[in-house]
């Protein structure tokens, strides 16, 4: 029993380690609880794929990449998963500019990016609407009208170059209007 009290009270003191800046008795923050029905997924089409910018967007040091629209099957398993911390069925990627390129399977990117994941999103088959907060860009939202038609021409050329969302995306306290985007089927 003295062994079991010695371990926890040295996984105590441990634990406290890890937050120099919190006091000892502070407990952890909460993550921030999505609303109920703060997730919405009403398209009968397949929207998945990459909606990347037509031109270079930049917010400071950071450049919008994409927006990821994952399949149906994706939106509908990740119903009730809202604490997972790497991948949603819509995210935002921006990458830092002044990052150092590195070599990966996809060719030289930028070595640090960020990933945003959403707190509210709503898709059909004609708007893209998406909301979430990331430690280097703060609250981020985009609100998009995809165009039906253009799509399916992307589609079915793999990836035409044409415009098929048009939006605002808000970040870092910065808002981009007419932002254009075409659609990737990504790899």
């Amino acid at each position: 029993m003295r062994h079991l009290i010695g371990l926890a009270a040295g996984l105590l003191i441990l634990a406290g380690c890890d937050r120099p800046d919190a006091p000892a008795d502070a407990p952890a923050p909460a993550p921030e609880a999505p609303a109920a029905g703060a997730f919405s997924y009403a398209a009968t089409s397949d929207l998945s794929g990459y909606y990347m910018p037509v031109s270079e967007v930049r917010i400071g040091k950071w450049s919008f990449g994409h927006i990821f629209v994952g399949q149906a099957f994706e939106f509908e398993a990740w119903k009730g998963a809202e604490t997972e911390t790497t991948f949603a069925p819509v995210m935002l990627h921006f990458d830092d500019a002044t990052s150092p390129m590195v070599e990966t399977e996809l060719g030289e990117v930028r070595s640090v990016t960020a990933r945003v994941l959403p707190t509210r999103y709503a898709v059909s088959e004609d708007r893209i609407e998406f909301e979430g907060t990331s430690p280097e860009l703060g609250a981020v939202k985009f609100e998009g009208r995809i165009d039906p038609g253009a799509l399916a021409t992307s589609r079915r050329n793999l990836g035409d170059e044409g415009v098929v969302v048009t939006g605002t995306l808000t970040a870092g306290g910065q808002t981009v209007r007419d932002l254009r985007l075409r659609w990737w089927m990504g790899d």
